[in-house]
């Protein structure tokens, strides 16, 4: 039997964390008296630190420098988000709540680290309604490719042509789309006609828009 499981991103879909993680990449960038490229927060936007560092920010391509600066820069996030730089985004907590009592599971696949996760867990009581998460640590293929949402759909035993990806970046909703999923993209961190050309099935504001029938249907008409 098919099941229909909510496949969540987290940075901009249930928390909106950009500030904290733009801070965090400047302080390292001064710690480590590294350049910052104008538009790097930008084009780094829902990619692993495994790309960012080399590939965005040009920094080093020693995976073993990559690591370290990785986890600097997410160590220096908790410290940031913990002096009230991150929040919950409209909807998130009321549609898992919402899903978790019609039972379907709710799962995340995220770039962002399984810290950061409890973090976020810790201040806004959430972890209860999630049934796991795949985070960056757990794939090495990073978004546009859809192994970190086919591995969350895959711990609630989920059909992905049944399951929902809510997504907010562009390589994350080219990764729901590219994994087959039913695939709905939020204009919170870019306005709905930039997120049109990306092809998602459905562009609503935010989490509150959300019918949970969709996913009660397994489809959106």
């Amino acid at each position: 039997m098919s099941r229909t499981v909510a496949v969540f991103d987290w940075d901009g879909v249930v928390i909106d964390s950009s500030v904290a993680h733009e801070r965090s990449w400047q302080t390292l960038a001064r710690e480590e008296n590294l350049p910052l490229p104008p538009d790097h927060f930008k084009r780094g936007f829902g990619k692993r630190n495994e790309i960012i560092i080399p590939e965005i920010l040009g920094w080093s391509k020693d995976p073993q420098e990559i690591k370290r600066l990785s986890q600097q820069k997410e160590a220096n996030y908790r410290v940031i988000a913990r002096q009230g730089h991150i929040r919950l985004l409209p909807g998130a907590k009321e549609l898992t709540t919402q899903l978790k009592q019609l039972g379907i599971p709710c799962v995340i696949g995220t770039s962002t680290h399984k810290a950061n996760l409890a973090l976020a867990f810790e201040l806004f009581d959430l972890g209860h309604l999630f049934q796991g998460a795949v985070a960056s640590e757990d794939v090495s293929r990073g978004k546009p490719d859809p192994e970190v949402f086919l591995k969350a759909c895959a711990l609630a035993g989920g059909d992905p042509t049944r399951s929902f990806v809510f997504e907010d970046s562009f390589s994350g909703i080219q990764a729901g789309l590219a994994g087959g999923f039913i695939t709905i993209a939020l204009a919170t961190t870019h306005p709905r006609e930039a997120l049109i050309p990306q092809n998602a099935h459905r562009i609503v504001k935010d989490l509150s828009e959300v019918d949970p029938q969709w996913l009660v249907r397994g489809r959106l008409d």
